[in-house]
C-alpha cells in the first residue's frame, strides 16, 4: 500500500479499535487454486501475540481453506470511513482555483498465516465471540443459547474455524491532515452538508486528525 508519511497511523491501539469496529474484512490469499479474496467477519483477541490474533469461521464447502501453504502469507484487509472529497469544500479554489477532487479514507491492513481449526470447542467459542460483539448493541440481543443444540450442532459441522496471528500490521488514516488549515475545516463542513451516515463518521476523522 502507497504510504506517504502524513497518512501513518502505527498507534496499535487505534488499529485495533477500527477492526474492531469494522469487523468484515477482505482476506487475501494465494493457495492452490490460485489468488482469492473472500469477505469475512472476524474477532480480535488483542492479547494473544504482540500485535494480536483474528479468528474467524467459514462455510467448510468454501475451498478457501483448502490448499492453503501454511508458510505463505495472507492479507487481511479492514476499510474504516471513506469519502469523496470535492474541490468546492476548498477556500483556496477561490484563491487560484488550482485544486483537484481526492478520496478520503481509512483502512488496515494485517499479514499473517492462516491456521485451520476444527477444534468445536474453539468454533463454538468463536460464534459466540462474534455473536457477542454484534447484538450487544440489540435491545434484545440474540445469544447462541437461544437457538437448539442440535440445530447449533449441525450449523457448526458446516464450518470451519480460522486463525491468524499478526505478524505485521500497517494503518493509514487518509483524512485531509495534509491540507490547510482553512480547507481541513472546509472538508469536515462539506462533509457535514452531504447528511449521510458515512460523510459524517468521516467529518468525525477529518476534525479529529486535523484538529478543526
Amino acid at each position: 500500500m502507497y504510504q506517504p508519511p502524513h497518512f501513518v497511523e502505527d498507534r496499535l491501539e487505534v488499529q485495533h479499535a477500527l477492526i474492531i469496529e469494522n469487523p468484515l474484512g477482505l482476506l487475501i490469499s494465494n493457495g492452490s487454486r490460485g489468488l482469492s479474496a473472500d469477505p469475512v467477519p472476524f474477532v480480535l483477541d488483542p492479547d494473544r501475540g504482540p500485535l494480536g490474533t483474528l479468528r474467524a469461521h467459514i462455510a467448510r464447502a468454501n475451498r478457501l481453506w483448502q490448499g492453503q501453504d501454511p508458510k505463505s502469507e495472507v492479507l487481511i484487509v479492514f476499510q474504516g470511513p471513506q469519502h469523496y472529497v470535492s474541490p468546492g469544500w476548498y477556500p483556496t479554489k477561490q484563491e487560484a482555483g488550482r485544486v483537484v477532487p481526492t478520496w478520503n479514507y481509512v483502512t488496515v491492513h494485517a499479514y499473517g498465516h492462516l491456521t485451520v481449526i476444527e477444534d468445536t470447542a474453539w468454533l463454538k467459542a468463536q460464534i459466540e465471540a462474534l455473536t457477542l460483539g454484534q447484538e450487544q448493541a440489540q435491545a434484545q440481543p440474540w445469544s447462541v443459547d437461544d437457538a437448539p443444540d442440535a440445530y447449533i450442532a449441525a450449523q457448526m459441522r458446516a464450518i470451519i474455524g480460522l486463525e491468524i496471528r499478526i505478524d505485521r500490521m500497517i494503518g493509514k488514516v487518509k483524512v485531509s491532515q495534509n491540507k490547510a488549515e482553512a480547507d481541513r475545516r472546509g472538508v469536515a463542513q462539506g462533509l457535514d452538508a452531504t447528511d449521510t451516515d458515512t460523510a459524517q463518521a468521516m467529518a468525525t476523522w477529518v476534525r479529529q486528525y486535523g484538529q478543526v
